[in-house]
């Protein structure tokens, strides 16, 4: 059976590495991230929680890891995709591959300043499966940057649910309220 969560999609397990607060070290290490170039940062910290997860019987739960995509316009912008690069770090501690199984077909603007529900209305059909073939039957991590509401996470998950995955998990760098 798959929870919703918050009432958005489906999903199994979520769970982040650091708890997102405002003015605080997590939000410190996201700019450095996201902003100030430092895509390494992010797979380090990825490295780390997925050896932290592996360590605490996790070895076996998924079989790739899945980023959220940023649109190929903030692609070439930023130069990476920061969920990614936690994932590529994510996925070589835990052994598997990490597979771009999605893409957001419109850019959106940022989720920063957006309630629950624009947050949602502003991720509502962005996400297209790339490789719907790959999907079926896997166990797939989801992955993004930051969690807040879960609407991302879950545009994304209720996409790579129609192509019938065994069970989608949610794993962020940080999550706040």
């Amino acid at each position: 059976m798959k929870n919703k969560v918050l009432g958005l999609g489906p999903v199994g397990m979520v769970m982040s590495y650091l708890r997102f607060s405002k003015k605080g070290l997590s939000q410190k290490l996201l700019h450095q991230i996201k902003y100030k170039n430092k895509p390494a940062l992010a797979k380090i910290l990825g490295q780390m929680y997925g050896s932290f997860l592996m360590d605490n019987g996790f070895d076996q739960s998924w079989d790739e890891v899945v980023p959220v995509p940023l649109h190929h316009k903030k692609l070439k912008i930023r130069g990476y995709n920061q969920s990614e690069q936690f994932a590529l770090g994510l996925a070589k501690a835990l052994k598997i591959s990490s597979c771009n199984h999605l893409i957001r077909k419109i850019p959106t603007p940022t989720q920063t300043n957006k309630s629950r529900m624009e947050r949602w209305d502003n991720v509502e059909d962005v996400f297209e499966a790339c490789s719907p073939a790959e999907i079926k039957g896997k166990m797939l991590l989801l992955v993004d940057d930051v969690l807040t509401t879960g609407a991302t996470m879950a545009a994304c998950a209720n996409t790579l649910q129609t192509h019938h995955p065994k069970s989608i998990d949610f794993i962020a760098l940080a999550a706040g309220n």
